[in-house]
């Protein structure tokens, strides 16, 4: 196995203690003499169902003078346009955390010391500022690197507080992240809902997300999707809200003896858990009541794909593709989830007596990182599991039969086409031919103008969740077919599940703001060894581009 380069990655194992059975040096590594690959043993034996579910706490704001020490960033675009209406602080730290009581604490990190970090809730013409401090402890043991960075996936935002993998800050300095808080083109129809953010640090994303840095960010607006199901206005939706709107990561983990989270960082090909998680606890209870639930569901990897169903074959009702509301809902037996998709799910539990225990299955077999087998577990492996209680009060939620209608797609918009060919070639996983160089820009494109991008899989037997950032898509065809309606891809996406030898052809508009941006495989193993891709949106004005200056980055004095 030969890693694209082992720059800063500072990896060598050598004993059982920090994050995982490896320790980390502060020295490069020669690729023909890299120590052999431990031996990967199940997870100790766990009882499933005896945790309950954690629900990560929602974000408080700060006054903006609380923003000490250092002086706003300032020269984020649209900054003073858009000037930030609320202030968060935001502290990566290491902690121990417990998967399940019946294994010891593990040490993790974690934004504000839990994981998943805080959930954010903001609104549509709020402009939003974080101030995000990197307070791990620079000298450590494990596979994470204490130098990180951020994505909000997939917020519509600029270039400087995209979580760019290089724009990464240190143990003792800070970013600021800038969201104006509207949507692409400034259209409705784009708005989008469930994000989640996370590390995005060159070479280390699937390390320090897999050790816990990420979280929920749920964007609201003041008409549709206000997050009030008692809202009396004709036009709100009224989904099920408060308590009731519930934010569920997928996390598959391997334990070591001890009971300690284990990761490989010489894994290639994707790494996969013995242990499902939601919300960071080993097939978790949850209780709810006899009533309507909105749950908004993020396959966090590293390389797990998911095909979820309810035990008793009930079908769910999604409402969400990505960060998108769907034009209507769709009922389904199961839904197919790659690494970093999001779909909002509104289970309906009034149909079930106080006492019934309904499971939340997987039944997508997959036992090779680079991607599933293709074949379905009959019944399924348990995940999670729902315990039914009395209701508390009345149901005011409702499942509008149309939600949000997609854009126009205005194909003399159209100024250039681009193919992208995921493959793995020469030991790594490559994107035409090439692997990872964020010096240099694979495409420009102009802002304000649209372009068609077709992806293909030259792979036979492995599959990727290829990402875009900056703006969501909508495809033209797959497999040169057009995406029927009623499909779960007739949407706005921001990731595609790229099975072997598929192709895809899509509608990309770039607008508003201008940068570098990245295009990787989401199978973060992938992405970190190597297939990913920048490119960038011109300065209409040209001049220094701002995604190349590190907008934010300061020196901690606390």
């Amino acid at each position: 196995m030969r890693r694209r380069t082992f720059l800063t990655v500072g990896a060598a194992v050598a004993g059982t203690t920090g994050l995982g059975l490896g320790k980390v040096f502060s020295q490069l590594l020669d690729p023909d003499n890299l120590p052999p690959n431990l031996d990967v043993r199940p997870s100790p034996p766990v009882t499933p169902f005896v945790a309950p579910l954690q629900i990560p706490a929602v974000k408080t704001p700060v006054p903006l003078r609380a923003l000490k020490p250092g002086p706003v960033a300032s020269r984020h675009q649209r900054f003073e346009e858009y000037f930030p209406r609320k202030v968060y602080t935001l502290r990566e730290r290491q902690f121990l955390h417990r998967y399940h009581p019946e294994y010891q604490p593990t040490p993790s990190w974690g934004y504000d010391g839990a994981v998943p970090g805080p959930t954010f809730h903001a609104r549509y013409g709020e402009p939003v500022l974080i101030r995000r401090f990197n307070q791990l402890p620079a000298r450590h043991t494990g596979y994470g690197l204490p130098s990180t960075t951020m994505h909000l996936h997939n917020m519509h935002t600029a270039s400087e507080s995209d979580g760019f993998p290089m724009d990464f800050v240190e143990s003792g300095q800070y970013w600021d992240h800038h969201y104006a808080m509207f949507p692409a083109g400034f259209d409705p129809r784009e708005q989008l809902s469930t994000l989640w953010y996370h590390d995005h640090r060159m070479d280390f994303t699937a390390a320090n997300v897999y050790a816990g840095l990420t979280g929920f960010f749920l964007a609201f607006d003041d008409d549709k999707d206000t997050g009030d199901e008692n809202d009396p206005r004709p036009g709100a939706f009224r989904l099920p809200s408060g308590k009731y709107d519930v934010p569920l990561i997928l996390h598959d983990v391997l334990f070591d003896p001890d009971g300690k989270a284990y990761f490989d960082i010489y894994n290639v090909r994707g790494f996969l858990g013995d242990r499902y998680t939601v919300n960071r606890i080993i097939q978790p209870y949850f209780q709810v009541e006899a009533r309507k639930y909105r749950f908004r569901i993020v396959n966090g990897g590293p390389s797990r794909f998911y095909e979820l169903a309810l035990s008793n074959g009930h079908p769910l009702t999604v409402i969400s593709g990505d960060g998108n509301l769907l034009p209507a809902p769709i009922e389904l037996d199961a839904l197919p989830m790659a690494v970093a998709e999001r779909n909002d799910v509104i289970i309906d539990f009034s149909r079930y007596q106080p006492g019934t225990q309904i499971v939340l299955l997987n039944r997508l077999e997959q036992y090779d990182g680079a991607g599933p087998s293709g074949r379905r577990l009959d019944p399924g492996e348990p995940v999670m599991r729902f315990d039914v209680i009395p209701s508390q009060g009345p149901d005011n939620s409702r499942v509008p039969e149309s939600l949000i209608p997609l854009p126009d797609i205005n194909l003399t918009e159209v100024v250039r086409e681009r193919e992208w060919v995921f493959d793995f070639t020469g030991g790594l996983w490559t994107i035409n031919n090439q692997t990872a160089d964020m010096n240099v820009p694979a495409a420009v494109v102009d802002q304000g103008t649209a372009e068609i991008w077709t992806i293909r899989n030259a792979g036979g037997s492995w599959s990727h969740p290829v990402h875009f950032h900056f703006e969501e898509f909508q495809f033209l065809e797959i497999n040169g077919k057009p995406v029927p309606d009623g499909s779960l891809y007739k949407s706005r996406k921001d990731v595609f599940w790229l099975g072997p030898g598929d192709t895809a052809k899509i509608f990309l508009r770039f607008r508003n703001f201008h940068g570098q941006y990245i295009l990787h495989c989401h199978n973060v193993v992938h992405e970190d060894h190597a297939m990913m891709l920048r490119w960038d949106i011109a300065d209409p004005e040209g001049g220094v581009r701002e995604g190349q200056i590190p907008f934010g980055r300061y020196i901690c004095r606390s």
